[in-house]
């Protein structure tokens, strides 16, 4: 079981101006003030003037105790985007207000965060207000490194060249984030898969010098090794931290609205996550339990003063990229049981059913250590069927799932790992697929919700090339996109399968697709970051002089 807080500003408790104080009067007074300047031989146009200086000091500093923010000495006199400076309608560096809600958070503070992934890394500069009680979003800059620069995992054997790849993403953040609060401005490097793949020892020597670079070279301040500041990031996180991304926008946490939160489906590469917050209600016959079972899939998160027993699971393996590489795999399998010969790996594949119909591809496929097809990796010419087979390539899909698999903790949704069932604990809140669930439906048009069916009947049409694409003709990006894609099919076949055959998601079930929400994006990057607004968060701040 994983815990996780996320702090919010609260208001200081002050002294109660009614408290007495620890001393009684015990026959003997001390001198009140007149009596001492009596006594000190002033005259009264002295003690006049005396005491009116005294008051005035004490309210100026009552002003300054009260009124003024905590914290906001560094940020005071900053405009909203250039630090050079300050401006009338941007004091503080927002325009929403003039003083924090609280007097220990500044008005306005930036966070860094690096997504290192295996194809490329991101940046993202977020912008917060504390206007109110909980931080605000006001602004977020993205960049992402060229695609032939490629991810961190890249440069195995450099780690110099591998922490210059982040350079580019830096400028931005030296360019956005004001030069007053750049000390004050957290960064993180959170790498995914793609690490993984290297090795311990390589990926280590680069996290270190990316740590290193970052500390020696930028303004920043960088996440503590406690806090995983740079570092691989678990895949549990990474499905809570896209759900609190996706429900903090949605304005469902961190606020006065208590309604039912949204799931999270994230299709990457090489994994996919899913996260929801289940609702137990007990039958009277018994066939529900009360509560969540405990397990590494429970997640206890603490949110703006509320508490969340979340269900998450990160599915290893089974990514778009990943389950492309096992259904071509199931494949070959097939056919090599029919052949007894490795033979027809020498010629063109035909007839493959998750191609497009009467379309050609070139695969590659990386096999397995105890692969009976051999070792390495293979590139193969694929040709999909006359006829349209997409039944046949979602029984592949079907397959690499492992619906059999035993089940220890009952119910499981697919290859033996336990999940409440969806249609009993979560039937009518809104569930949000993103990430490649995005990328291979939007661009042929579906719109921002549809059922599983409609994804289904997008399949077949798919699935069944050049001849059944008359409905794409409006858009000649989509034909483009189905052209250029010979596994177009084996996409969305695995995505239904993934959907309602393994997460066990009804056929009318309705999803929402989303790359961003209220203009800003989605994933896992907003929701690692908000913890670091927090006090005790893993940094420190790096400016010593008040301005």
């Amino acid at each position: 079981m994983r815990r996780t807080s996320v702090s919010l500003p609260t208001k200081q408790a002050r002294r109660d101006p009614h408290e007495k104080a620890d001393r009684y009067d015990t026959g003997h007074r001390e001198p009140g003030i007149l009596e001492k300047l009596q006594q000190a031989g002033m005259n009264p146009a002295q003690k006049s003037r005396w005491l009116k200086t005294t008051a005035i000091v004490v309210f100026v500093l009552f002003l300054f105790y009260y009124l003024s923010p905590r914290g906001v000495d560094y940020y005071q006199g900053v405009s909203q985007s250039s630090g050079q400076g300050s401006s009338d309608s941007s004091l503080y560096g927002t325009d929403k207000c003039t003083k924090s809600y609280s007097r220990d958070k500044p008005i306005v503070q930036y966070v860094l965060m690096i997504d290192a992934g295996s194809t490329g890394s991101r940046i993202h500069v977020y912008k917060f207000n504390n206007c109110g009680p909980t931080p605000e979003l006001e602004k977020e800059d993205f960049r992402m490194t060229e695609k032939s620069v490629g991810g961190l995992s890249k440069y195995k054997d450099d780690p110099v060249a591998a922490a210059k790849t982040l350079d580019p993403l830096l400028a931005v953040a030296m360019e956005v984030v004001p030069d007053k609060l750049k000390g004050c401005t957290p960064v993180a490097v959170k790498a995914t898969a793609g690490l993984r793949m290297i090795g311990a020892d390589a990926a280590d020597k680069i996290l270190k010098t990316v740590r290193e670079h970052l500390e020696k070279d930028y303004p920043f301040a960088v996440v503590s090794e406690k806090e995983n500041g740079v570092a691989i990031m678990d895949g549990s996180d990474e499905g809570v931290y896209a759900w609190i991304t996706t429900n903090y926008l949605l304005g469902k946490i961190g606020g006065p609205d208590e309604s039912p939160t949204a799931a999270v489906f994230d299709l990457g590469g090489g994994s996919t996550q899913i996260v929801f917050e289940p609702t137990f209600k007990a039958l009277p016959s018994g066939g529900m339990p009360e509560k969540l079972a405990e397990g590494d899939h429970k997640y206890d998160l603490s949110f703006g003063g509320r508490h969340f027993e979340l269900y998450q699971h990160s599915h290893l393996g089974y990514g778009l990229m990943a389950a492309r590489n096992s259904i071509h795999l199931a494949l070959l399998d097939d056919i090599y049981a029919k052949e007894k010969s490795l033979d027809f790996l020498k010629k063109p594949i035909r007839n493959h059913p998750c191609i497009n119909a009467g379309q050609s591809d070139v695969i590659k496929v990386q096999l397995p250590k105890d692969s009976q097809l051999g070792i390495g990796e293979l590139e193969l010419n694929v040709t999909g069927p006359a006829i349209p087979a997409p039944a046949q390539c979602r029984s592949l899909a079907e397959k690499i799932l492992v619906k059999d698999a035993h089940c220890k903790l009952a119910p499981c949704s697919f290859n033996g790992v336990h999940q409440p069932s969806l249609a009993k604990t979560f039937a009518r809140e809104d569930v949000y697929v993103f990430s490649y669930f995005y990328d291979r439906t939007k661009p042929l048009g579906m719109p921002d919700s549809f059922t599983l069916r409609e994804l289904h009947d997008l399949t077949h049409t798919v699935c069944g090339g050049e001849e059944t694409w008359d409905g794409f003709s409006h858009l000649p990006e989509a034909l483009d996109e189905l052209r250029g894609r010979g596994e177009y099919c084996l996409d969305l076949n695995f995505m239904i399968g993934l959907l309602h055959t393994g997460y066990e998601m009804p056929i009318d079930r309705e999803v929402r697709i989303a790359k961003k929400i209220k203009d800003n994006e989605l994933g896992w990057c907003l929701g690692a970051s908000l913890p670091l607004l927090a006090k005790d968060s893993g940094w420190s701040c790096k400016v010593t002089q008040v301005y």
